[in-house]
């Protein structure tokens, strides 16, 4: 037997429905499509009445029937969805819930069936009767109504190329691309324009990069622009070389791309905006007018509306910055905005990311020393910060991770905590807040890499996420692709109709052909009972989770506790010490004050000494001089008598008799 690929369009739809049961009445078919889940089921129904009726234009059914009501809704959410596009998509839905399908289809009658009666359109599509001849099971080309218009179907060879190779689903592939790859680098901007990957700058080896690369996603072949910077605005403007730079944010706004911030070796003091065109392939240096804020890089960038919010960052003094800033593209004037609440704290090498074109998300980021996991929200409307609680499996703390967002998914790849980089691929559903992981890298692949960037591009109507560069301890120069599911996109699309809450799985449809081509409706049993039980088994799990939720809570109780007692004890021990302390301090405050008065009595002692020492100096010196007084006294009387002495002798030689008064 063919394998599906080898089989055209419309033939593989007709086969893809007759196994579903939609196109025969087959035992097999019937069974085939009890295996989907509710949602996917309904998801193949809408696309098979868009496919065989064109786009919903019957009445709402009454309200009482659940099961009409969401088949009906289910077909109406697909809006004026092509008919070759709906064919497309339930074929691949087909192969996401049972990849081998076609080995087990069995022989159909190929004519188109319009599955129930009440949603046949007033002007049925008009088809080509199938081949009567019983060799083939395969229906001739067929002309499929349009939104009215016919058009003539032929058997084509489908030729996979560019992002079309990657066949798996929700997880990352490695794409085999040609051409000059660019150097490794991380810290690097890059954008998609026209099925085109620009990626501009970035970092090496700590060495800022200028040159910009483009893979082209049809025929993923690098090549290089040469890109000359045009200085001046007039037609005989002067060029120049691009300056290096790292950090920076590259955004997409019709058919240019604007570079925004960004680390270089000659810091100016305020941002930069760059404008390249891809058709002159020049850069231009866009003239802004207000209070551009200062030169950064590692900040975010987001696109909402016609205006790019800039928040947070890495000054050129290593400074780390929380402020936001608004550019309006239309008339490029910066708005420094003062928002209230509580804002995030300072960071770079964040994500961010809009949500309805009102709500703006702040995920992750580093400090100098730490790395974040908080999730901040700023309502554009009223600029209010606020820190929501999220939901399901909080993501580790990271900083240099990549963001997208696809409707209301915003998927979260890369980034590292100082220590190693991250493995998983996060999605957050921005309505709900909550978290799941996508998919699980092993080993040290680019993919768990910091500095690396995220896009997402919807390429042959497939969405695909992209990533290139990053470094984990090596630079890396790798593209990887990320092929999303396509049912998620149409169940978000369908899930924004009212559905109603009694609705449950379309059980074993039987579809009759009668004589007269009438088609019988698709018989649903037991809807009411199997709702009951999955509402049950909803409880269930439900109490299951909040049970555990309450031991982890009663577990994380214990343990505050007795953290909070060992705390208590050591204070208690710590104010016991302090009273000995302090009881020490007034012993020594008492014994210093003694000293010191000892030292005074001392010092007033020594005075009295000093003015002792000084009177006695004065009495050796008065004594001094009495001591010559009397020396000298008493060789006046030695004279005296000497002189007396030598008196009497003459005088008795003489004969002069002695004065009786010496005698």
């Amino acid at each position: 037997m063919a394998s599906p690929g080898s089989i055209a369009y419309p033939d593989r739809f007709y086969a893809a429905a007759a196994y579903a049961g939609f196109g025969a009445a087959s035992p097999a078919s019937s069974a085939a499509i009890s295996r989907f889940q509710n949602d996917v089921a309904l998801l193949l129904y809408g696309l098979h009445q868009q496919a065989t009726a064109g786009p919903c234009n019957v009445p709402k059914p009454r309200a009482w029937n659940p099961v009409e009501q969401s088949k009906w809704t289910s077909w109406h959410g697909l809006g004026n969805m092509p008919s070759t596009e709906a064919m497309r998509l339930f074929v691949k839905i087909l192969e996401e819930e049972d990849p081998g399908w076609y080995s087990r289809v069995p022989e159909f009658n190929p004519q188109p069936v319009v599955d129930i009666e009440m949603h046949k359109p007033k002007e049925e599509a008009n088809t080509v009767p199938a081949s009567t001849n019983g060799t083939s099971s395969i229906p001739e080309p067929k002309t499929i109504s349009e939104n009215g218009s016919s058009m003539e179907t032929q058997d084509k060879v489908v030729i996979l190329e560019g992002l079309s190779t990657v066949s798996a689903h929700e997880e990352w592939t490695a794409l085999s691309v040609s051409g000059q790859r660019p150097k490794p680098r991380y810290e690097h901007g890059a954008t998609i324009l026209q099925d085109k990957m620009y990626i501009f700058g970035g970092n090496h080896n700590g060495r800022y990069l200028s040159d910009l690369q483009v893979l082209d996603l049809k025929s993923l072949t690098w090549s290089k622009i040469d890109a000359k910077l045009q200085e001046g605005m007039s037609d005989s403007a002067k060029t120049a070389q691009v300056s290096p730079c790292a950090g920076h944010s590259l955004i997409s706004c019709g058919n240019k791309f604007f570079s925004v911030a960004g680390h270089t070796k000659d810091p100016s003091d305020s941002i930069t905006v760059k404008e390249f065109d891809p058709h002159t392939c020049t850069w231009s240096i866009v003239r802004t007018y207000g209070k551009p804020p200062v030169s950064r890089g590692g900040q975010s960038v987001t696109l909402v509306g016609r205006t790019l919010v800039v928040f947070g960052g890495e000054d050129a003094k290593r400074g780390l910055l929380n402020d936001l800033h608004i550019l309006d593209l239309e008339t490029m004037t910066w708005d420094d905005v003062d928002a209230i609440g509580t804002p995030p704290a300072p960071r770079s090498d964040h994500a961010a990311a809009c949500h309805a074109g009102r709500y703006l998300l702040i995920f992750g980021g580093g400090s100098h020393a730490t790395c974040f996991n908080d999730l901040h929200v700023l309502d554009l409307e009223t600029m209010e910060w606020s820190r929501p609680k999220q939901q399901g499996l909080i993501p580790s703390p990271r900083a240099g991770h990549a963001g997208a967002t696809v409707g209301e998914n915003w998927y979260i790849v890369g980034g590292g905590n100082n220590k190693s980089g991250v493995s998983e691929t996060l999605v957050l559903n921005m309505s709900t807040l909550a978290w799941s992981v996508v998919s699980t890298v092993e080993g040290r692949v680019p993919l768990a890499s910091e500095g690396m960037t995220l896009l997402y591009n919807n390429y042959s109507g497939e969405d695909y996420l992209i990533s290139f560069g990053g470094y984990n301890g090596r630079y890396s120069n790798e593209v990887y692709a990320f092929k999303l599911s396509v049912k998620l996109d149409l169940q978000s699309s369908t899930k924004d109709q009212p559905i109603s809450d009694s609705t449950s799985r379309v059980l074993e449809p039987e579809v009759e052909i009668s004589q007269d081509g009438k088609i019988r409706e698709i018989a649903v049993d037991n809807v009411d009972s199997f709702q009951k039980n999955r509402n049950d088994e909803a409880n269930e799990q439900l109490l299951a989770a909040l049970k555990a939720e309450k031991e982890e809570l009663e577990a994380t109780l214990n343990r505050e506790g007795l953290q909070t007692v060992q705390l208590k004890e050591e204070i208690t021990e710590a104010e016991a010490r302090n009273t000995e302390l302090t009881k020490e301090l007034q012993a020594v405050r008492g014994q210093l004050a003694a000293e010191q008065s000892r030292c005074f009595k001392l010092e007033v002692d020594v005075a009295e000494l000093r003015q002792k020492l000084q009177s006695l100096d004065a009495l050796e010196r008065e004594v001094e001089l009495l001591r010559r007084q009397k020396a000298a006294s008493e060789q006046a009387a030695l004279d005296a008598k000497q002189k007396q002495g030598s008196g009497g002798v003459w005088g008795w030689l003489v004969g002069t008799p002695p004065d009786d008064s010496d005698s």
